[in-house]
């Protein structure tokens, strides 16, 4: 799979999480939506789960690849 040079996360179908300092995430290749609120977003990936938790939550957009999470965020938790 080296030898194709493909990004791990297209090759594994990892979820990725990038942050913008605590008040914005962007995360791909999420399976999807377990549970919303203000407090804690916790989402599916392939191989595991995601929780986010802190204050005012909101996914200000999703696709069926990616989604962009603002709020004050406090953890990243995977189960």
């Amino acid at each position: 799979m080296e030898t194709l040079e493909l990004p791990k996360d297209l090759m594994y179908g990892a979820i990725l999480i990038t942050a913008t300092g605590r008040r914005e995430l962007l995360v791909e290749n999420y399976r999807g939506i377990l549970e919303y609120t203000t407090e804690c977003i916790r989402l599916q990936a392939k191989d595991c789960r995601v929780a986010i938790s802190g204050k005012s939550l909101n996914i200000q957009y999703y696709t069926n690849e990616e989604m962009k999470i603002s709020g004050i965020i406090n953890c990243i938790q995977y189960e």
